[in-house]
């Protein structure tokens, strides 16, 4: 009696959009390292700074992002949140860092340096000066420059 073979099934692949940070290297770990059950499927991780992974989310590029809050509102037709995995500094960040000391009507005539305009840093810096970003004199310079 001969047994018949079960074709192997192929896992599908997904990409995982996440950022070389501590807090997101911490969430994924296991699942890199494989020390959690991957559920049948593959992961690509792709490490890159959040600004370009908000950018990509914008444009549906991969499958599960690490984003920062401010993002979500302009991809929520397209992501779901996970029910866990989300972090948000308390007490260390985002920071606005001088070379001087500066009162708020300073600064707020000052060109400040943000990680992206999607960025949760750069949503609280226009909550903080009380004006939108037309109206704030920035650049975007990458996180990690």
């Amino acid at each position: 009696m001969a047994v018949p073979t079960v074709p192997a099934v192929e896992k599908r692949k997904l990409t995982l959009g996440h950022s070389p940070d501590p807090d997101d290297a911490f969430m994924f770990y296991g699942l890199a390292k494989g020390l959690v059950d991957d559920g049948g499927y593959e992961f690509e991780h792709i490490l890159q700074d959040i600004q370009t992974l908000n950018e990509r989310a914008s444009r549906g590029e991969l499958d599960i992002t690490a984003i920062s809050i401010h993002a979500y509102a302009h991809v929520c037709d397209q992501y779901a949140l996970l029910l866990s995995g989300a972090s948000m500094g308390d007490g260390y960040g985002p920071m606005l860092v001088a070379r001087g000391k500066f009162s708020r009507q300073e600064i707020a005539s000052l060109r400040i340096a943000v990680p992206g305009t999607m960025t949760s840093a750069f949503l609280a810096l226009q909550l903080w000066l009380e004006r939108p970003g037309e109206r704030i004199d920035y650049t975007v310079v990458p996180f990690d420059e």
